[in-house]
């Protein structure tokens, strides 16, 4: 009976962004899309494809990341100049990366906002405070009335990552953050008080980063993140087990 068990494999549900990064792939292999070629407007690229522009600038964002397009604010989002048979693999291992580790999600956030904190408190600029104050007060008005403030969460770390004015930090942290709030918000990770709780904790973030104290910086976003680090590692305990049985 184990042995039959271990056999069976969950059923993959490819997301939309997974499609379109496909579909991309498709135009590219067959040579419909070359290096160099610059790719149709996001609004025309949701029509075709059918979704939202959301799906479509993540799956841009993501193939961003990886080196396979980039994007000239002036002129629009091109194909890099890498060979068809290296986009061919890379965008493989893109859709094959499992996004639903959420595990693996909230262990590589934990240890990305470390260091992106720390950063932050010694770079921040003015306007970053201001962006910052202005996230932080959007998300405790959600909270004082009474609404779901996940998104917002969000996007206090997200101005805290462009604050540490190294992109690759920013992009790799914008990356997780879909996926992440699509789990937290299907699995009912914050509990009811865990937003008011949640207030203070950015206030500490705040006024280390504004004070640019690196130390408190690290120890607000550590207590901030501990419980959900707690739970990626439970997670990874629990599979290990799991292996040994």
């Amino acid at each position: 009976m184990k042995a039959f068990i271990e056999t069976i494999k969950s059923i993959e549900i490819e997301s939309p962004v997974d499609k379109i990064i496909g579909q991309l792939k498709l135009l590219i292999t067959s040579g419909q899309l070359q290096p160099g070629d610059r790719l149709p407007a996001e609004r025309m690229l949701a029509e075709k494809f059918g979704v939202g522009r959301s799906y479509v600038r993540e799956a841009i964002l993501k193939l961003e990341f990886y080196g396979l397009l980039r994007t000239n604010p002036q002129s629009g989002t091109y194909v890099s100049g890498l060979s068809i048979k290296v986009l061919d693999n890379i965008i493989t291992d893109i859709i094959k990366f499992n996004k639903d580790d959420f595990n693996a999600l909230l262990e590589a956030r934990y240890y990305l906002e470390l260091d992106a904190v720390k950063l932050a408190a010694e770079r921040r600029t003015e306007q970053d405070l201001i962006s910052l104050k202005e996230a932080m007060i959007d998300y405790e008005s959600k909270i004082d009335s009474g609404q779901n403030a996940v998104e917002e969460d969000m996007i206090f770390h997200i101005k805290i990552a462009r604050a540490t004015k190294n992109p690759v930090i920013e992009s790799m942290i914008l990356i997780l953050i879909p996926d992440l709030i699509k789990n937290i918000v299907e699995n009912k990770i914050c509990g009811e008080n865990r937003g008011i709780q949640a207030k203070n904790e950015h206030r500490l973030i705040f006024k280390a980063i504004e004070d640019q104290d690196i130390d408190a910086a690290e120890n607000a976003i550590a207590a901030h993140l501990d419980d959900m680090f707690q739970i990626s590692r439970a997670g990874f305990a629990a599979q290990k087990l799991i292996q040994k049985i």
